[in-house]
């Protein structure tokens, strides 16, 4: 009888394995996860979990009586240390796990401040696991002063709850804008209007010098614009990297992740990889999706082809981030783009991405039906005409069937 193993416990892992299952998949299955809790959602952390709104239970994608019920031998709280592509064997806890195949769902590290500058000192956290919400929870209150470092969506949603608990909050982004490297200005300028409503101080355009600390906790930043600001504590969002030293280290091919063809198989033909690792070819390039959406279709799909589907993976990226009152929801990519269509305006805002004549991807803000529509068009390959996306006289459900 098969056993597949696989190897990270996150969305993508979880997804793997209930879906062999749901296919009808009869052999054995191993999942292994480095934290000591079942697989959970990872977008409410730096939301509804670190506000203290959702318990850790709501957390878990499935009940941790899933997995045994539907016989998946879930392995936590272990670390796989090397892959033995010859014998076929993973090796973790001290032990050896043999898999005719292996499926990497290893996930991405958040990148840290360097210890020569603070990086090290207590009060400074990034957030990625439960772990990281739990350890900063503390200190998330009334009256303290918090640094945000690094303005994509991560830092933004933090400075939110912050600001939200009555913190007193800035934020710095070295770039010259928030949200430079994945939204069009007009979305940064909307966030950056949405953030300074609610008090939070936001520079652009200034990064981080150093950290300095008083008995091993941070106590004050000095900025890039060589100004010395006291704070209590400091979030770090400035990214993440793929997760591929395993993969590495096992000699499977890398670029930009742990490279994969469209089937999600890897250099070695046992061994696949889907969620923020693995980069996958997609409409002439490679890409490297990290989001929920992509987490669990790949996931899916690979899923799929271990059984011997053979199926090219063709995702429909989304993406969402919740904001104060805001809800915002991307659909599509806006890699390329040369025009930005603005529709509406107010708190409810829709920021449609063209590259000539092709819409590329939507940002809505508050604005749920023209995600729907903007979503539905690029799926379908349908452009409409700028000029209407413009017009907000334009029915846009009529443009669906146009």
């Amino acid at each position: 009888m098969a056993h597949f193993v696989v190897v990270g416990a996150g969305q993508a892992g979880a997804s793997l394995v209930a879906k062999l299952r749901a296919e009808g998949f009869q052999g054995e299955i191993t999942l292994i996860g480095e934290e000591h809790v079942p697989p959970y959602q990872r977008p409410p952390l730096s939301k509804g979990y670190l506000m203290g709104e959702m318990a850790l239970e709501r957390l878990y994608l499935r009940p941790e009586s899933f997995y045994a019920e539907n016989g998946i031998d879930l392995h936590l709280d272990e670390t796989v240390v090397s892959i033995d592509r010859a014998d076929k064997v993973v090796i973790a806890g001290g032990h050896q796990i043999a898999y005719d195949q292996l499926a990497l769902t290893t996930g991405s590290v958040p990148r840290r401040i360097p210890a020569d500058i603070g990086g090290n000192l207590r009060g400074v956290h990034v957030v990625r696991t439960l772990a990281d919400v739990d350890a900063m929870a503390p200190e998330v209150g009334e009256e303290g002063r918090v640094l945000i470092v690094g303005g994509g969506y991560i830092g933004l949603e933090a400075a939110a709850v912050c600001a939200k608990r009555g913190m007193d909050v800035t934020l710095i982004e070295m770039a010259e804008r928030i949200l430079q490297r994945v939204a069009c200005p007009e979305t940064s300028d909307y966030f950056c209007a949405l953030h300074k409503r609610h008090g939070v101080d936001i520079r652009e355009g200034v990064g981080l010098t150093c950290l300095n600390g008083a008995d091993g906790h941070v106590v004050s930043a000095i900025l890039s614009d060589m100004t010395e600001q006291p704070f209590d504590m400091v979030i770090v969002g400035i990214g993440i990297s793929p997760a591929t030293s395993l993969a590495e280290a096992a000699g499977l091919e890398i670029e930009n992740g742990i490279k994969v063809d469209q089937m999600g198989r890897t250099s070695d033909p046992s061994i696949w990889a889907a969620g923020d690792c693995a980069c996958f070819p997609y409409r002439g390039e490679r890409l490297r999706l990290e989001s929920v959406q992509n987490a669990i279709d790949q996931a899916e799909a690979v899923a799929r082809n271990m059984m011997g589907a053979e199926e090219a993976y063709d995702p429909q990226p989304w993406f969402w981030s919740d904001q104060y009152e805001v809800k915002l929801q991307i659909a599509g990519l806006n890699t390329g783009y040369d025009r930005v269509v603005v529709r509406g305006g107010g708190e409810a805002v829709s920021h449609w991405y063209y590259a000539g004549d092709t819409l590329l991807a939507v940002d809505a803000m508050n604005d749920p039906r023209a995600y729907m529509v903007g979503k539905r068009l690029i799926e379908a390959g349908k452009s409409p005409a700028p000029d209407e996306i413009a017009d907000d006289a334009t029915d846009l459900k009529a443009l669906l069937r146009a």
